[in-house]
């Protein structure tokens, strides 16, 4: 079974290391739950983004760079 690994945006992974941050930093110290779930909600989006940059397509990731500047 072959998996096709969607190219994501780089915009997804500051979006996960900010969140991650500001889970850790400021959530985690008012609500222990809350904090580790968004935490660990957080480290999968940051993990799809590794994964995204090692195994997708580079003519897809290309493409999706020239829908991005059209607009």
């Amino acid at each position: 079974m072959v998996f096709k690994v969607a190219p994501l945006p780089g915009s997804f992974m500051i979006t996960s290391i900010v969140g991650f941050l500001f889970s850790t930093m400021w959530v985690f110290p008012r609500s222990e739950s809350y904090g580790v779930s968004f935490a660990i909600v957080f480290s999968l989006m940051f993990i799809a983004s590794i994964i995204s940059m090692t195994y997708a397509d580079t003519d897809e990731i290309l493409s999706l760079d020239k829908k991005s500047r059209r607009r």
